[in-house]
């Protein structure tokens, strides 16, 4: 098993991603969130690639990336989405499983319910379709969505901290099993110049997520796209009930929560490996 590191022009922008598997196998794209990269897939890729071809873009905005700067460049879920649009064109990729976190929930479920006919199954890890699934740790981004200003755009600025990325890993995790690296890289690509501005465009523009929420319940209600939820259950943003959420648009959606935090993969990487390749076996290999 090898994974190689490559780019692929998107528009005006330099898609940054991991490939790893047999070209051919069922296709797995795994979207990262905030405030991290595809390196957040570091451990689950050698686990999956024997059975699938598996693909971890960066985001427009995250890792390594290159995206045009803040004002030549709308920093929205809906331009991101439209990239990972054109990557996996650019890629030809005709049918793809995803796995979609954090920030690549919104982004992946935009792609899904445009293309309904390429998306094989869903894999949730942590990432949110529900309104219940929102905790109160959302408060001061709700605030700013309901009343952008210079303050309470400033009151988002603490998400940024390196302390705050390093409580995205650690909180409700064994701190044992948290490599630190992770979060310092995450702390070194959110330090760059004009980070900041483009990470609270993006903060803002959540609110359209929230917005789109029924939008996506309808496309899984229509589409019973098959659904596997996978969540940290001590998560401090997105909460169990988002997880179990699925299953009222999704009746045979399968849910499992973690004992674990945000970034599940840090801590249950082989678990989450394991129910992958059965999820995978019973509900999209033999529709391939």
């Amino acid at each position: 098993m090898t994974i190689t590191y490559r780019t692929q022009k998107v528009g005006d922008v330099d898609v940054f991603y991991r490939e790893a598997g047999r070209p051919g196998a069922p296709v797995l794209l795994l979207l990262h969130g905030y405030p991290t990269a595809g390196h957040m897939f570091r451990d689950l890729i050698p686990l999956l690639a024997n059975d699938y071809h598996v693909i971890a873009p960066d985001l427009p905005g995250f890792g390594n990336t290159k995206a045009p700067p803040r004002g030549k460049f709308d920093y929205t879920f809906d331009h991101l989405a439209q990239v990972v649009t054109g990557f996996t064109e650019a890629l030809n990729l005709k049918k793809y499983a995803l796995y979609v976190f954090d920030y690549g929930a919104p982004t992946g479920f935009r792609v899904a319910a445009a293309h309904p006919e390429r998306v094989t199954a869903i894999i949730s890890q942590n990432g949110n379709a529900y309104e219940e699934g929102l905790s109160d740790v959302w408060g001061p981004y709700q605030a700013y969505w309901r009343s952008p200003s210079e303050q309470t755009r400033e009151a988002c600025r603490d998400a940024l901290s390196p302390e705050a990325i390093r409580m995205q890993y650690l909180h409700g995790a064994d701190p044992l099993k948290v490599s630190p690296d992770g979060y310092t890289l995450d702390t070194a690509y959110i330090s760059r110049a004009g980070m900041d501005d483009i990470q609270l465009d993006l903060v803002l523009d959540y609110r359209t997520n929230v917005e789109l929420y029924p939008a996506w319940q309808a496309y899984f209600r229509k589409h019973q796209p098959p659904l596997l939820a996978v969540w940290g259950d001590k998560d401090p943003f997105f909460l169990p009930a988002g997880a179990q959420a699925y299953k009222r648009d999704i009746p045979d959606a399968e849910v499992h929560l973690l004992n674990t935090g945000h970034f599940a993969l840090e801590t249950n990487a082989s678990e989450i490996a394991d129910l992958i390749h059965d999820f995978m076996s019973r509900k999209v290999r033999s529709t391939l």
